[in-house]
């Protein structure tokens, strides 16, 4: 049995994207066990054609000169991501385009089965979006959403999900916990430059009061990069360096070099307080309490449906810190955060039995 799982990779700087390729591989290896899998994403260049050049692929599709139908004709089935949660127009068209039409390519020029695999699904803001978003679960063999809303965003479009679950990440192995850490803050660089999900000032003024008031309770706070130090401006290194450098006396950093290791950092936490959804999933895939600060519609349905609402929407609450620090002061969080992990076992249960049925 061969997989080929797209739009996440082992070697991302994003170590949520790594999450998303390692949890695929491990749920798919549940199903089909010694499953050889494969990944693809933008930068890596496993496949004859780039998935990510749109107009490679459409000189493919009508030149063949690449053998890239062939190539996809080796695998059994192909495991769309869609980077988690980018089966959406929020980061743009064009990045919905660009996954739309290799999914496209995979069901149309080579007829392997397509899985829309554990993800979120919408939103969809514009016409050309809903478009995409119709053709791309219609051409899916099988679509699964992580969350109900994901799943009501796909009814509304006429093709309702086959399979209701949760995040891969959940689908990984559980290290063992070596009490390491007080307090772990991730600071998130989408966030921390960039005003297109919130505003990057408010979202500084939050993170400072929200550290000032944990170290205030005698908390030992270390700061967590959960995407790693690359040219690009979206990295949460150069947000946690010129954070750190701002303090009186600077906090510890963490930059974990792999998955394996960001997940042991976070098992070994006693709480985990993070703007990267994965940050905040790791944790709670091993049992961490983890109090995310959400920026998008991702978050709230996914932990909702693992019974977990312990979370801080930064678009809606202006007293985001303050509500954070509460939360912080609460009892049983670790034993709550052990029932997660049960709540999602259970929920993975309906996407390995539809992925088994497919052969």
């Amino acid at each position: 049995m061969r997989a080929l799982v797209l739009w996440a990779d082992e070697q991302s700087p994003n170590l949520g994207v790594r999450a998303l390729a390692e949890g695929t591989a491990a749920l798919a290896d549940r199903v089909w066990p010694g499953v050889e899998v494969v990944t693809q994403n933008y930068g890596s260049s496993v496949a004859p054609v780039r998935f990510g050049d749109p107009r490679a692929l459409a000189r493919e599709w009508v030149t063949r000169r690449e053998g890239m139908a062939a190539w996809l004709r080796e695998f059994d089935v192909v495991l769309d991501t869609r980077s988690g949660d980018s089966f959406a127009d929020i980061y743009g068209l064009m990045r919905l385009f660009v996954m739309s039409w290799a999914g496209e390519y995979v069901h149309r020029a080579a007829g392997v089965p397509l899985v829309l695999g554990p993800q979120t699904i919408g939103p969809f803001g514009g016409r050309r979006a809903r478009t995409l978003a119709r053709a791309s679960m219609r051409s899916a063999t099988l679509t699964m959403a992580r969350d109900h809303l994901s799943a009501e965003h796909a009814a509304s479009l006429g093709r309702p999900v086959d399979v209701l679950t949760t995040d891969v990440v959940f689908a990984l192995d559980v290290p063992e916990r070596v009490p390491t850490h007080d307090v772990l803050l991730n600071v998130s660089g989408l966030l921390w430059r960039s005003g297109e999900h919130v505003d990057s000032a408010g979202y500084r003024a939050t993170v400072q009061e929200l550290y000032d008031g944990l170290v205030a309770r005698g908390r030992r706070v270390t700061l967590l990069a959960h995407v790693l130090d690359s040219p690009s401006e979206d990295n949460d290194v150069r947000a946690a360096r010129e954070f750190a450098a701002a303090q009186d006396e600077p906090p510890a950093l963490l930059t974990p070099t792999s998955l394996a290791e960001v997940r042991q950092q976070v098992a070994g936490a006693e709480l985990v307080i993070g703007s990267r959804m994965h940050a905040c999933l790791n944790a709670l895939s091993v049992g961490t309490p983890a109090i995310p600060l959400a920026y998008s519609r991702k978050f709230e349905p996914l932990l909702e449906s693992l019974a977990w609402d312990h979370l801080i929407d930064l678009r809606r609450d202006p007293a985001a810190a303050r509500t954070a620090l509460a939360l912080t002061d609460l009892g049983g969080l670790r034993e709550r955060a052990g029932g997660v992990r049960d709540r999602a076992q259970e929920l993975l249960v309906p996407a390995e039995t539809a992925l088994r049925r497919l052969g």
